[in-house]
């Protein structure tokens, strides 16, 4: 029987994240979490003989949050062209976990055709002795995932 080695456990703190948006890549160097969810649509299918209702997958819709220093204008300019033009903006990113040292090696999630459901546009707290951060969720179209983690 295998036993899991503490030195291949991945943390949070050794990744990176890029955004592609407009043709430019940005490292969300002001990045503190970012995570994703991919979530089935599934359907109930009701069949004769059984008392429970099975369900099977009819789709899926993929979700996700930022959380950044309240330091980039980036996301703000584009919301700000959409509200007085009404064009919309998509974006790619891409999150790379890989800790220094572990067998698991890496692995790299590339989130395509984001859009941002919501985005705060001015922010201030005097109350608090915490730097200023911002939650940005969105939605995504697609997803690849060019690096896998190894087995262990």
């Amino acid at each position: 029987m295998g036993v899991f080695n503490v030195k291949d456990a991945i943390s949070g703190k050794t990744a990176r994240a890029f955004v592609t948006i407009n043709g430019r890549v940005e490292e969300l160097l002001y990045g503190k979490t970012g995570e994703a969810t991919a979530e089935k649509n599934k359907v109930d299918v009701p069949v004769l003989g059984k008392t429970n209702t099975p369900q099977r997958a009819a789709g899926w819709k993929g979700t996700g949050t930022l959380t950044v220093y309240y330091v980039t204008s980036m996301f703000r300019e584009l919301m700000i062209n959409y509200i007085k033009t009404g064009e919309d903006f998509w974006f790619d990113l891409m999150m790379v976990n890989e800790q220094p040292g572990s067998a698991a090696g890496k692995q790299t999630i590339v989130l395509k055709n984001c859009n941002v459901d919501s985005l705060l546009l001015s922010k201030f707290d005097a109350t608090s002795d915490d730097m200023l951060e911002e939650e940005i969720p969105f939605t995504f179209e697609d997803v690849d995932m060019p690096d896998m983690f190894n087995t262990i």
